[in-house]
């Protein structure tokens, strides 16, 4: 079966890659919504789960930061330079899983007081829903992208499954 580079990525080296690229990124940030669901939720902007809160969307930006420079570097450059990618799917997949990381990076940059320092507190939550918002489409996209056959936009013939 054709794969994306994604897929190709989590499916190697098993279970080490399946684990640092989607289920440690995608725990924390599951982690992340679910407890910001709750907050907005009750209105309770104080306590235990608002300190969790705060922790995983620091620790998942500073993971997913580290994810971003190690894919760019042993992955994206080395597949551009080889002329490498299987179509505008591989690229899609790839791409917004990257793009993924940078709204949890700017929710850690936030909960850090390095970003939007004079907004009101009202206004950095607003921020906060948005980025893991966009965390939720983007990872969503590249899991869906990351599935598909790479060269089905591109009129060549598609694997096929063997039927037994």
């Amino acid at each position: 079966m054709n794969m994306t580079h994604y897929m190709e990525l989590l499916a190697s080296n098993q279970p080490w890659n399946l684990l640092i690229f989607m289920a440690v990124p995608v725990i924390l940030a599951e982690t992340l919504a679910i407890s910001e669901l709750y907050l907005l939720y009750t209105g309770r902007f104080e306590g235990a789960l608002r300190k969790l809160n705060r922790f995983v969307g620091i620790v998942v930006g500073i993971y997913f930061l580290g994810v971003i420079i190690y894919l760019l570097i042993n992955a994206v450059v080395p597949i551009t330079k080889q002329g490498e990618w299987r179509g505008i799917i591989d690229i899609t997949a790839v791409g917004t899983y990257l793009l993924s990381g940078v709204p949890l990076i700017l929710v850690a940059l936030l909960e850090l007081g390095l970003l939007a320092r004079k907004k009101s507190a009202r206004d950095k939550l607003a921020l906060h829903v948005t980025f893991v918002a966009l965390f939720l489409v983007f990872g969503h996209i590249a899991m869906i992208a990351g599935m598909a056959d790479p060269y089905i936009f591109q009129g060549e013939p598609a694997s096929h499954m063997q039927h037994h």
